[in-house]
């Protein structure tokens, strides 16, 4: 009940505009805002949703108004984040492939995270960027700024370089096309650097982030493989400045494996 209510809110909120070909357009944009909160911040001033969604700041402000009716957005100060209503949604989609991946990925991530005391996490990809769908963190774990939910460039991680190896050569393409962003000074901007990284991964099953995405952090990434193609990628990360990563390769190439049986079965 309270689904549909939000949802007639925000749909009569919208189309009351400019008539139904107003009202669709408006519905569109309002989506389009709903995706600058992919990344690592949560909650975004009205300049900052204008500059990431290439929308006019009164556009968005008035956007804005109707998802917070809606109960899509959430306002807090003058920042806004999406509610725990979209959260809700979300996790109704019990058969999408993240939320089915997640569910058949978590024992691995526990026990990864078990045994070696790093940070596991668990990604697709989606086009150019891989898309984080769940981590498990200790108190004493290295601190990451990934979030789940979150998109990362895929060129630049190590879980978004362990999946484009086993990608047909469209998709890679498609990601040199996107660019290649430098979040740090270690960050990949040869095409050709990255294509020969490819070429390794497909051959030992490992792709490594040596602090490529974030400054002082090493992550280590092995894809889930069935049929040849990989439907996801795990991964460790800890301190660029100790070894303990590297250490437990043999580990994670096992645990992505076992993964890989059970999807099949």
């Amino acid at each position: 009940m309270t689904s549909t209510l939000d949802e007639t809110v925000l749909r009569e909120s919208l189309e009351t505009e400019k008539g139904p070909a107003g009202g669709t357009a408006s519905v569109v944009r309002a989506l389009q805002l709903l995706d600058v909160f992919t990344g690592e911040h949560s909650a975004l001033g009205v300049s900052e949703i204008s500059r990431s969604a290439g929308i006019p700041t009164s556009t968005v402000h008035r956007l804005l108004s109707h998802l917070v009716k809606g109960n899509l957005v959430t306002k807090v100060g003058s920042n806004y984040s999406l509610s725990v209503r979209l959260f809700e949604l979300g996790n109704q989609v019990v058969h999408s492939q993240a939320q089915g991946m997640k569910e058949a990925a978590a024992p691995f991530l526990g026990e990864l995270f078990g045994s070696t005391g790093l940070t596991a996490h668990l990604a697709v990809l989606k086009g150019p960027e891989v898309v984080m769908i769940d981590k498990v963190v200790g108190l004493r774990s290295y601190p990451s700024r990934t979030v789940i939910g979150g998109r990362y460039p895929t060129a630049c991680t190590a879980l978004g370089k362990a999946m484009l190896a086993f990608e047909p050569s469209e998709s890679v393409r498609n990601v040199l096309t996107f660019g290649m962003p430098r979040r740090t000074r270690h960050s990949l901007t040869s095409s050709a650097a990255l294509m020969a990284q490819l070429a390794e991964i497909r051959a030992t099953y490992l792709a490594y982030d040596r602090e490529e995405a974030s400054l002082g952090q090493l992550c280590m990434a092995s894809p889930v493989i069935v049929e040849g193609k990989a439907v996801a990628a795990i991964s460790l990360s800890g301190s660029a400045q100790k070894s303990e990563v590297t250490a437990h390769a043999a580990l994670l190439v096992r645990a992505t494996s076992q993964l890989s049986r059970k999807l099949k079965s």
